[in-house]
């Protein structure tokens, strides 16, 4: 069952001529109707469109997958590598459903590090990419399958792959012997968690498939017999909210379900100087400036939509592709993830394998600061002063979310200071997500990137360069990308973490 309530429910319209168009835009929706976002779109749309049938389609993977969960009875730690689509979702229903599995979607050493502490006999791994060539999940296969061997394990036993068929990852490891899944082809990263993406690794920890399609099937029949419970949040996202739209899943029995949202409307929309910026909060409390339209899962705000989780799946896959259908972009693209990409990938080949040594333009204590600034005050305050009137600050953290997690509190720290939406994310993971709004959506960011050194080096096998090195110019590259748009950007790099996050936040507070 889906309710929609809350403050500005009162404000939809449904006689006006663009709730006529968004309830004309749903019923082509439901037809798979590829002319729906315009011409430009019209090719990719051809091809991105059956996550409209998932609810149903998906069930042909029940066989396989549970014959892959009876195969892997024996193992007791689970650990998921992928990013954006890939990750987002399995995070959510594993905790949603109180179940364990290791996320593992960043390139940080001590990140990765933790997840290769495990018992490696009683672990299984899945490798999660659409393309078969994200560097991030392509770098975590070849480390996980050499440290199977240096444990005298046969990785074969221990790794599970879930990929498109045809895709460089699915010829590679079918010859070797390896467990895949495929996954359709004509479903985009952020669309798939109820496609094999999803519930491959939701099956191997012991939830209930079947019941999560059934509850998707049984929302997405309710909308179809009522439109209206789609159309209204389209309305609200596209005509009532401006830029900004806090999410808050506190008390929902969702943890996570806000940051997979985060993806699906920030990669969606953020293109063309238009969309909607979602800023994730534990409390709407701590978002101050921006005229932010609020959304929860229960309880108070402008927008409260309750539903259970496969429901929220599929109804907010819909409502996005409803909203890009109101703003006139395409939902399917993602072309500055692309651009971060390339960055890094020309980085990489230009240190030929090594982090080459930076000059901090100042240093305090245990803090260096790339950017204008004599101290970390001074430069949290130019940075503020730089925002304009209707912007926004985005704090970019390429650090360990777990130990590093204090970091967090930053976010409402510079909201209440700046009196402006803060966002903040974990990089690599965000380039996956928000990263395609700060190139393609309004151009009023700017950005607080913070990264840190690595006592420990983690070598990738097979090429030149170890983690350290790639997360480096992940960010970096990143930073080229932001700053060839003219965009105000501070790098502060904490020498020692624990140290160098208390300073940080310590100068936040004094602002």
């Amino acid at each position: 069952m889906i309710k929609v309530s809350g403050g500005a429910v009162g404000r939809i319209d449904r006689s006006c001529p663009a709730y006529d168009a968004l309830l004309d835009a749903h019923s082509r929706l439901a037809k798979k109707d590829t002319t729906l976002w315009g011409k430009q779109a019209q090719a990719e749309a051809a091809i991105r469109l059956n996550w409209v049938d998932l609810p149903d389609n998906s069930r042909e993977l029940m066989p396989t997958l549970d014959a892959l969960a009876a195969k892997h009875r024996d193992k007791t730690v689970f650990i998921l590598c992928g990013m954006g689509g890939s990750s987002l979702g399995p995070e959510v229903i594993a905790t949603t459903h109180e179940k364990d599995l290791f996320i593992l979607d960043s390139t940080n050493p001590f990140h990765v590090q933790k997840a290769l502490a495990n018992d490696l006999a009683k672990t299984l791994v899945i490798i999660s990419s659409k393309s078969g060539t994200t560097i991030e999940t392509m770098s975590h296969r070849s480390i996980f399958e050499a440290a199977f061997r240096n444990k005298s394990l046969e990785p074969t036993s221990h790794m599970v792959f879930v990929t498109d068929p045809g895709s460089p990852l699915d010829h590679q490891v079918r010859k070797d012997g390896f467990s895949v899944v495929n996954a359709d082809p004509h479903v985009g990263g952020r669309f798939s968690v109820l496609s094999a993406f999803g519930l491959v690794p939701a099956s191997l920890i012991g939830v209930d498939v079947s019941v999560l399609l059934d509850d998707a099937n049984d929302a997405k029949r309710s909308f179809l017999l009522d439109p209206h419970l789609v159309c209204d949040i389209a309305f609200l996202l596209a005509y009532e909210s401006e830029q900004y739209v806090a999410f808050n899943d506190t008390g929902s029995g969702m943890p996570g379900l806000s940051d997979w949202i985060e993806q699906l409307i920030a990669e969606s929309t953020g293109k063309n100087q238009v969309g909607r910026l979602p800023i994730v909060v534990k409390d709407f409390k701590e978002v101050h400036g921006g005229n932010c339209f609020n959304v929860a899962f229960s309880g108070h705000a402008d927008l409260v939509v309750e539903a259970g989780l496969s429901a929220q799946f599929i109804l907010w896959e819909w409502v996005t592709s409803l909203l890009c259908f109101a703003l006139k972009v395409d939902p399917f693209n993602q072309p500055n993830v692309t651009e971060a990409k390339d960055a890094t990938s020309a980085l990489l080949s230009q240190w030929n394998g090594s982090k080459p040594l930076f000059t901090a333009d100042h240093v305090e204590a245990s803090v260096e600061i790339f950017g204008k600034g004599a101290s970390i005050k001074d430069a949290l305050n130019l940075l503020i002063a730089s925002v304009p009137p209707d912007g926004y600050i985005a704090v970019m953290a390429y650090l360990d979310r777990f130990d590093d997690a204090d970091l967090v509190e930053l976010q409402s720290i510079l909201s209440e200071k700046a009196d402006r939406p803060v966002t903040f994310g974990w990089g690599p993971r965000f380039l996956h997500s928000t990263g395609q709004f700060h190139k393609g959506g309004q151009q009023n960011g700017v950005f607080l990137q913070i990264t840190g050194d690595h006592q420990v080096g983690i070598k990738i096998p097979g090429v030149e360069f170890d983690l350290s090195t790639l997360i480096a110019a992940q960010a970096l590259g990143d930073a080229n990308a932001l700053t060839k748009r003219n965009y105000p950007l501070l790098r502060l790099n904490v020498k020692s973490r624990k140290t160098g996050i208390a300073e940080i936040i310590a100068a936040a507070k004094s602002l």
